[in-house]
């Protein structure tokens, strides 16, 4: 038997049904007997919304008011009429097993089931299998109109019947002439079967995902806005009613292994994906998530992993993950398990904890536990934040996804800062400073694609990038460390910067004009530092260090000496200058400036022919130099070489009234060079004037 069944919410009819997360406030079904072709009684339902403010296109097309609304029952108890109905009505018939069929799949996938999760009470065996009335007429009858353009309407159209919507209440023209077009797919001329209907997933299915695996991208979806301590679970919640392929659910995580509020999930194929996105801006708890298209590369770059460690600990199939964080470095799986109690047992004991570790085998303090059931999972949660020797242990959901990137996305990888002693090399550059002046031999490109690289500035200038000065190409970022748009070009000669800015203004950079304007060095210099130019002339910069090119990290295992004139465009001296000494003459000597091997390498990326300026100073820019070096390097090079005076330190988040004689009281007790900080970094005017009331402070 089918159970005919057709629902309207208090919001979009027809093909946006569900899209706007209204509430269902309508329900009408019969019972069909397809052997004796037979029907039940035909009913109609009123269901009582939470929110009983109905859509204009709701009112016009249902006839219905809210204050007919506000007498009838809860979903919740509709449902069980529902059920006692079709029950009474089987038994009428001499029938016990029934499907569902309704017109499409929205009123089950996107009506139904999601608003039944949001309320929190469990739908019958019956809607979780059901027959796609579209998808069966046209299978039985091929040359009707595509699956996705049909409606009831048309598919009575197409077999010439003759109903009127107008004599019937809505909802019971639709029953009936869903039902007259099952009958006309019966009849003797087609014998139309249905025997494979649509289902719906009861749980998700957690798993690994290999990098070797194809994924369409016509079944992936980014979700974006997350909760920070969501899991696959609660995603998998949030788009309840359709079905996720195994182990679909990849959230995504920042550079600090942490959370990002971002998540990429699979569907079983296209037509799902494609009502996911339907749900763009639906709620999650109080919070709109937002729901684009991606691809499967950027699904298996999340979700895919190729270690055995991995693989074999994600072998055990349906079970429940807890990521441990904080952890003791010497904590050991004993520790662990006698941390987690007997209420919570492990999933194979000591099999079932995974370890992350650096690769040289440091421990990184973050483990994923196995359990085989949500009630032990529950127990695990509770001692979030309990002590395990003297720290305490954040635990959260976790998925087999962020096992495989936490694992070998990101710890896994080679770190920043070489863990393992490394020589230190010297390295002595010449000197190199950003063109300042009111020569006007420097050109400014605003309206570049934020996609734009060096190459693509080259190509652009054309014959005129044989004129551009040695690290010449200078890119601006914003403070996110992204591209802003602009980019200045040093050009040989004033006449040369003339020239490109008449030929290449407003010539198109890919898919965007691009404008050229000549301008000078010291203009230059100054929106480089932080500082805007517009019409009105210069706008002081802010006090943040200029917010450059992050470089890529690449692993580098041999040592690497610096060229000296990559060396150049690192120097802290092209952001700071040489601190003033009593015996400071008028031509100072330059400073050894000292880069660990593999350290070194973190900056060769920015070494091309035409790199960006200096960034900001970095810890690995300013290691401390061993006297031994700095004598090796003043003997080879012939120069005296002055020891460094002090130390330099960095302060952010003082106050905007904060002044010189604070930042001393701040310091007092601790030595510090003396006079005022214009005595100890030598300023330009321009810089001096920024320094007046700044957010941060640098002191010597």
């Amino acid at each position: 038997s089918l159970v005919v069944l057709f629902g309207a919410t208090a919001g979009a009819y027809g093909a946006k049904l569900g899209s706007d997360e209204r509430e269902l406030i309508l329900l009408v079904w019969q019972v069909v007997d397809l052997h004796s072709k037979k029907v039940g009684t035909l009913h109609k339902s009123l269901v009582k919304a939470d929110n009983l403010d109905l859509s204009d296109q709701c009112r016009e097309v249902s006839g219905l008011t809210p204050e007919g609304l506000g007498k009838a029952e809860p979903l919740d108890r509709v449902l069980q009429q529902f059920s006692q109905l079709v029950s009474s009505d089987l038994k009428v018939l001499g029938r016990s097993s029934y499907t569902l069929c309704s017109d499409g799949q929205l009123l089950i996938r996107q009506v139904l089931h999601p608003e039944t999760s949001k309320k929190n009470f469990l739908l019958s065996d019956c809607f979780y299998s059901f027959f796609d009335l579209r998808k069966e007429f046209h299978t039985c009858y091929p040359s009707s109109a595509a699956v996705k353009d049909q409606t009831i309407k048309t598919m009575a159209e197409y077999l010439g019947l003759g109903t009127d919507e107008a004599e019937e209440d809505f909802g019971v023209w639709q029953v009936k002439t869903m039902v007259a077009i099952i009958f006309s797919m019966l009849s003797e001329g087609c014998n139309h079967a249905f025997t494979e209907p649509e289902t719906v997933k009861y749980k998700y299915e957690t798993g690994p995902c290999s990098k070797s695996e194809t994924v369409d991208s016509e079944t992936v979806i980014r979700a974006r806005g997350l909760p920070w301590q969501s899991s696959d679970q609660d995603i998998a919640r949030f788009f309840k009613g359709l079905n996720i392929a195994k182990g679909g659910v990849a959230l995504c995580l920042n550079s600090q292994g942490r959370r990002n509020g971002e998540a990429l999930v699979r569907f079983v194929n296209s037509e799902q994906r494609d009502l996911a996105l339907e749900r763009h801006k639906h709620h999650m708890g109080s919070r709109y998530i937002e729901v684009y298209k991606a691809t499967g590369e950027e699904f298996l770059k999340i979700a895919g992993g190729t270690s055995n460690e991995v693989a074999q600990f994600l072998s055990k199939e349906n079970q429940v993950i807890i990521r441990m964080r904080g952890l003791p470095f010497t904590a050991t799986q004993e520790d662990v398990l006698g941390f987690l109690g007997p209420e919570c047992p492990v999933t194979g004991g000591k099999e079932g904890l995974l370890f992350v570790k650096y690769p040289d085998g440091r421990p990184t303090g973050d483990a994923f536990v196995l359990f085989s059931c949500e009630e032990y999972a529950q127990n695990a949660l509770k001692k979030h934040k309990e002590i395990l020797g003297k720290r305490y242990i954040e635990l959260f959901r976790s998925t087999a996804a962020e096992v495989q990137q936490v694992v070998l996305n990101r710890y896994m990888s080679t770190p920043l800062i070489p863990t393992l002693p490394t020589p230190i090399i010297p390295v002595i550059p010449p000197p190199y400073t950003i063109a300042t002046g009111s020569i006007r031999d420097c050109v400014r490109l605003r309206g570049l694609p934020y996609t734009a690289g060096i190459d693509d500035i080259l190509e652009f200038m054309g014959d005129a990038t044989g004129d551009i000065k040695p690290h010449g190409v200078h890119m601006v970022l914003n403070q996110q460390g992204r591209p802003s748009g602009d980019a200045f070009i040093q050009m040989k000669s004033a006449d040369k910067a003339f020239m490109v800015a008449q030929k290449c203004h407003k010539k198109m950079m890919k898919d965007r004009y691009v404008e050229v304007f000549q301008c000078s060095g010291e203009e230059m210099n100054f929106v480089l530092m932080g500082g805007t130019l517009n019409r009105s002339g210069l706008s002081p910069p802010p006090c943040k260090l200029p917010c450059l090119s992050p470089p890529a990290y690449a692993a580098f295992q041999t040592a690497a000496v610096i060229p000296a004139e990559a060396a150049a465009l690192y120097q802290p001296q092209a952001l700071l200058p040489t601190t003033r000494t009593p015996q400071a003459s008028a031509a100072a000597p330059p400073t050894v400036t000292y880069y660990p091997a593999q350290a070194a390498q973190l900056y060769m990326n920015y070494t091309a022919y035409y790199p960006s300026p200096p960034v900001s100073p970095t810890t690995v820019g300013y290691l401390a130099a061993p006297p031994g070096a700095v004598a090796a390097a003043a003997t080879a090079t012939h120069t005296p070489i002055l020891p460094q005076p002090g130390a330099l330190v960095r302060m952010q988040g003082l106050p905007y009234n904060t002044g010189m004689k604070e930042i001393l009281s701040f310091f007092q007790g601790y030595q510090y060079a003396p006079d005022d900080y214009n005595g100890l970094i030598q300023l330009s005017d321009q810089a001096r004037s920024v320094l007046q009331a700044p957010k941060e402070w640098v002191c010597l």
